[in-house]
C-alpha cells in the first residue's frame, strides 16, 4: 500500500467517466469538496463490515435495495420514508419468517452516476451525449442539458447529507420501533393479499411483543426493539467525487471513502489494471463487486486477491448479476473455484440487471417471474455446492410505479408499464413486488436452516 493514495487512481485507464469541458471549475469544486465534512464515519463503515462478516459466517443475511438512480427532482421526505418502511419490511419478513438476522444496506444518499452502454444517445437521427445522472447531466435531450457539470457534485452531496439525515433520524427516532410496524405498510399494499400476509405476520409479533412487555422487556430498556441501523451504498462510479470524500482515519490511520458506508465496482469498470481496483484496494470500507456473465474463473480469484488481500470476511461482497437464462450455466464453475481457492467472500445475488428488455412498446423493464428465477437459481446453486447465499441486491422502491411487469401482487403488464414509469434509468420494483420477494428468500431461508 505505501504506492497508494486517494488519487493515485488517476495514473490508470478509465471508463465511464464524463468529459468536462471547463477543466478549472471541475478542480474548483473538487477542492470544495475536500473541505467538506464525511458524510459517514470510520466505525460506521467498521461496524457494517464486522455485520458483513457473520453474513460470511451465514449467521446473517444482507438486504441491499434501494433506486437505480437517485433523482434531484425526486428528492422529498415522503420517498425516503417510503423507500425506509419497505426496506424495514423486507427485513422484518426475513428476520421473523426466516429466522435470519438482517443487514440491512440502501442503494441511497449517493446512488447518482450511473454506467452507460454507449457515450451517445441518438434520437430521430440527432446525438447527444448520453445521460449519466443527476451528478453529472441532466436526462432532457438536448445540448445544453447533457453537458456535464461540475457543480453537480456539490449539489449530489448537499442531497446526500439530508438523506443521511432523515435516514438516521427515522432509525432512531421511533418509526424503526417494531410496535409501529403496522404502520410501515404502504396505503396501496394494504388491501392485497400481500398486505393481509404481511398483517397476519405483523400480528404475530405484536402478540411476542405484549409477551415481552409482560416480562419487562419493552423499546424503552432494549434498543433492539426501537430502533436500527440502515445503512447506505451506491457505485463508485465517478471518482473525482469518491477522491474528494476520502479521509484519513485519526484511530487507525486508514484511509475509507466518507460518501458511503459501502460501495461497489460495477460489471463495465472492474479490469484488474483499471483506476477503480486501484482505489478501491486502498479504501478500508466494506466494498462490493458485481460479476457479470463475462467473467472467468482466475480472473476473479484474482480480482479477489486485489481487492481482499488479507482474506478478511467482510470485506468483499461479490454481486452476481448473469441474468436468469445464464446464471445456472456460468455462477456454478465460478462458485466451486472461489470454494476451492478458500477465499473469505460474501456471494448476494442482484438478479435485476441481467433481465433487462425492452417492452414491444419501447420502455426498458424487468420482467418479474425471470427476477424469481434467477434468485431461485442462486439459491439452489448455493445449496448443491453446500456454500452460503449471503444476500439480495435490488433495484426498488417504495413508490407505487409500473415498471417491471408481472408477479402475484402487482399485476404489471407491458401495455400499463407507461401508468406510473417514473425511473430516471433503469426499471425498479415496486412495494409489492420487493414485499413478494422477500417472503419467497424468508421461505429459501427458512428450508436452508431447517437442513442444517
Amino acid at each position: 500500500m505505501n504506492n497508494w493514495n486517494p488519487s493515485s487512481w488517476r495514473n490508470f485507464p478509465i471508463k465511464q467517466q464524463p468529459t468536462y469541458t471547463d477543466i478549472e471549475k471541475l478542480h474548483k469544486v473538487e477542492n470544495e469538496l475536500k473541505s467538506y465534512p464525511p458524510l459517514i464515519f470510520a466505525g460506521e463503515a467498521l461496524n457494517l463490515k464486522k455485520d458483513l462478516a457473520k453474513v460470511v459466517r451465514g449467521d446473517a443475511f444482507l438486504l441491499q435495495g434501494g433506486d437505480c438512480a437517485e433523482s434531484f427532482a425526486a428528492f422529498n421526505a415522503n420517498n425516503i420514508k417510503d423507500l425506509f418502511k419497505v426496506m424495514m419490511q423486507m427485513a422484518v419478513i426475513l428476520t421473523f419468517s426466516g429466522g435470519c438476522p438482517v443487514v440491512k444496506v440502501g442503494r441511497v444518499a449517493g446512488q447518482f452516476a450511473k454506467p452507460r452502454s454507449a457515450d451517445f444517445e441518438e434520437i430521430n437521427g440527432v446525438s447527444f451525449p448520453s445521460y449519466r445522472g443527476d451528478i453529472i447531466n441532466d436526462i432532457d435531450f438536448d445540448e445544453k442539458a447533457r453537458n456535464p457539470k461540475a457543480k453537480k457534485l456539490l449539489k449530489a452531496y448537499n442531497q446526500s447529507a439530508s438523506t443521511l439525515n432523515l435516514l438516521r433520524a427515522f432509525s432512531r427516532g421511533g418509526m424503526a420501533d417494531l410496535n409501529q410496524l403496522h404502520l410501515w405498510n404502504l396505503d396501496f399494499v394494504k388491501d392485497n393479499a400481500l398486505g393481509v400476509k404481511y398483517e397476519e405476520m405483523a400480528n404475530q409479533i405484536s402478540q411476542t411483543l405484549q409477551f415481552m412487555k409482560a416480562c419487562g422487556i419493552t423499546s424503552e430498556n432494549t434498543p433492539q426493539i426501537s430502533q436500527t441501523t440502515l445503512y447506505t451504498s451506491h457505485e463508485a462510479l465517478l471518482l473525482n467525487y469518491e477522491e474528494a470524500l476520502t479521509r484519513r482515519d485519526s484511530i487507525t490511520g486508514d484511509w475509507f471513502d466518507c460518501s458511503a458506508h459501502m460501495l461497489w465496482i460495477g460489471d463495465r469498470t472492474r479490469e484488474l489494471d483499471g483506476a477503480h481496483i486501484e482505489y478501491f484496494r486502498g479504501i478500508k470500507n466494506p466494498i462490493g463487486c458485481k460479476v457479470g456473465p463475462s467473467m472467468k474463473e482466475d480472473e476473479l480469484i484474482k480480482l479477489i486477491d486485489a481487492l481482499n488481500p488479507l482474506n478478511e470476511a467482510g470485506r468483499l461482497n461479490l454481486i452476481v448479476r448473469m441474468g436468469a437464462s445464464k446464471v445456472g450455466d456460468i455462477f456454478p464453475n465460478l462458485l466451486k473455484k472461489v470454494k476451492a481457492e478458500g477465499r473469505n467472500v460474501l456471494w448476494s445475488c442482484d438478479p435485476m440487471h441481467g433481465n433487462t428488455i425492452k417492452a414491444d412498446n419501447g420502455y426498458k423493464t424487468r420482467d418479474f417471474d425471470a427476477i424469481l428465477s434467477e434468485v431461485k437459481q442462486f439459491f439452489q446453486i448455493h445449496k448443491s455446492e453446500g456454500t452460503y447465499a449471503g444476500g439480495i441486491h435490488l433495484e426498488m422502491t417504495g413508490q407505487n410505479v409500473t415498471e417491471c411487469t408481472g408477479s402475484c401482487s402487482s399485476a404489471v403488464t407491458q401495455e400499463s408499464l407507461s401508468s406510473r414509469y417514473h425511473t430516471q434509468c433503469d426499471p425498479r420494483l415496486n412495494a409489492d413486488q420487493a414485499l413478494e420477494l422477500a417472503f419467497m428468500i424468508a421461505d429459501t431461508l427458512k428450508e436452508a436452516r431447517a437442513n442444517q
